[in-house]
């Protein structure tokens, strides 16, 4: 496995789920600790957090709960979970079409909260850079997902597996040609329109499968040790 992976295959979740659920208006499942241990270096394959919405009986607005999720998401028909260490991402392009994604997209889609995320960038000559990018106002980062059930058709008793992806679309000026993809961000007025289990509309919901708005995101080069998934430390986020 290279260094560094695909768009976009690492992020740094820090903020607590606490201060999370503050920011994103959500209420925290009984399975997330509230003062969950940050990690500067998320993989595919690892628990991550997401955020879902439900419509409580007689009430206009969204329940929102940040839950925990495996990165990396498996189809429900899909034979084994082997598929969830690919489909870490999805194409905006594609992802209300395409098998993988489009029954998830109809009516399982939530937000992934990061802090930052890295790309890298591969110079004319030498080796790749790692970026390190985040919201320019300093606020968590809103990525668009798709969630899924799994359960192992050869092992009824075991529980069923949560997992997930990120919606990745063609890059803004924001990723200065490190990258020619980045994650869809969304901007808190649209968190309700997308997490809505109701919301039917292709039209809407693609609408907000896109770059968000140039000087969303910035970025600085950080050292190499980030490409190796073994360290995870506030080190990998520092400036070179």
């Amino acid at each position: 496995m290279p260094n560094c992976s695909p768009m976009c295959g690492r992020f740094a979740l820090i903020t607590p789920p606490v201060r999370l659920a503050r920011y994103f208006q959500a209420t925290l499942d009984d399975g997330v600790d509230p003062e969950r241990r940050p990690s500067w270096n998320v993989a595919p394959t690892t628990q991550i957090l997401g955020i879902t919405a439900q419509r409580a009986d007689g009430a206009a607005g969204l329940t929102r709960t940040i839950s925990s999720l495996r990165w990396g998401l498996i189809p429900s028909w899909a034979k084994d979970a082997a598929s969830g260490s690919r489909l870490f991402n999805a194409r905006g392009e594609t992802v209300s079409t395409k098998p993988s994604f489009r029954a998830a997209f109809k009516a399982r889609r939530i937000i992934i909260p990061a802090d930052g995320f890295y790309e890298w960038h591969k110079p004319s000559s030498g080796a790749k850079v790692p970026h390190y990018f985040t919201r320019a106002d300093g606020e968590p980062l809103a990525f668009a997902g798709l969630a899924e059930w799994w359960r192992d058709k050869n092992a009824p008793e075991a529980p069923p597996i949560r997992s997930c992806t990120i919606i990745t679309t063609p890059a803004s000026q924001d990723m200065d040609g490190i990258h020619d993809r980045m994650p869809v961000i969304l901007n808190p007025d649209t968190f309700d329109v997308w997490l809505d289990p109701e919301g039917d509309d292709p039209g809407e919901l693609t609408s907000l499968v896109h770059a968000a708005p140039v000087g969303t995101v910035v970025h600085h080069a950080v050292g190499q040790r980030v490409g190796s998934v073994r360290n995870n430390d506030a080190e990998l986020i520092s400036p070179i």
